[in-house]
This record gives C-alpha cells, structure tokens and sequence, in this order.
C-alpha cells in the first residue's frame, strides 16, 4: 500500500426503487476539504496517466464502466517509495480511492466500455497557476503494466 492513499469501500443503500451509493462524507477519514466536483470519461484502449499534484488531494470513484487506477509514489521521504499500487474500481467494485498530493495516479478502462470517473479534489482547478505535474503514461521509470493480461 503506497502511504496515505486510502481505498474506502463505498455503502450501497438498495430497495425495491433502486438503490443510493454514497461516496464521501464530511466525517470520513478520507475527506480533507472541498474544492470541486467533475466527471471524466476515458475510451477503451486509453490510458489516462500519469500526473500528480503538489496540493491537490483526488477522491477518485468510477461511476460507470469497470477501470483499473494506477498510483506510483517517487516522494523520496514516503516509506513506500519506488512502489505501485493497482486498484480496479467500477459497478462490481464501488470503493473511493483517496490519492494524497506528490503520488502519481491515472487510470484505464477495463474491458470495451467507456469508464467514466468522479473526482473531488480538495481545491478547485487553478486555471492561472495548474497544481499538475505531467508523465508518459508508458514512462520506464514508472515499473507499472497498464494492459491486464487474461490466463
């Protein structure tokens, strides 16, 4: 586990109408702060990755398809440097993953489905000044397999 990302299963509240997931709370561990709210779709095939931010804290939930998020921590003070972490998110595995600024993170679809992801960073998008550092997403200094393998 990289140090200070935090994957939260999220509760699904379900009845005969249909059901209620809820994502973040004001009283989590996870929560830090507030600063917007967005969706962003990938395609199939694609791969969002790698950025990171130097404030920023992402709360990061798939809320349509099935995707695998990949984290790569370089912060050479963190007891988990030079490791990865994989997490596949999605309807069949509905968690939040808390990804703490100077950890590099992006994601892909899984399967032939768009995969669509909500995220709430903990400051808004700063449009004079962007917190995001950007990486290859096949960067070889990255030691992180985008592409699953079936067996």
């Amino acid at each position: 586990m990289i140090e200070g990302v935090i994957v939260k299963p999220l509760k699904i509240h379900a009845d005969d109408r249909g059901h209620l997931m809820e994502i973040l709370r004001d009283d989590d561990e996870a929560f830090e702060g507030f600063g917007q709210v967005y969706i962003t779709t990938c395609y199939p095939g694609v791969v969002k990755a790698w950025h990171m931010h130097a404030i920023q804290t992402d709360h990061l939930v798939c809320v349509q398809g099935t995707m695998k998020v990949g984290l790569f921590d370089d912060r050479a003070e963190s007891e988990s440097c030079g490791q990865v972490m994989s997490v596949v998110l999605g309807v069949v595995h509905p968690a939040l993953v808390r990804v703490p600024p100077r950890v590099w993170h992006g994601f892909t679809p899984l399967g032939n489905e768009l995969a669509m992801l909500l995220n709430i960073p903990s400051v808004h998008y700063d449009y004079q000044h962007p917190d995001e550092m950007r990486r290859d997403p096949f960067d070889p200094e990255i030691p992180f397999e985008w592409i699953t393998r079936g067996g």
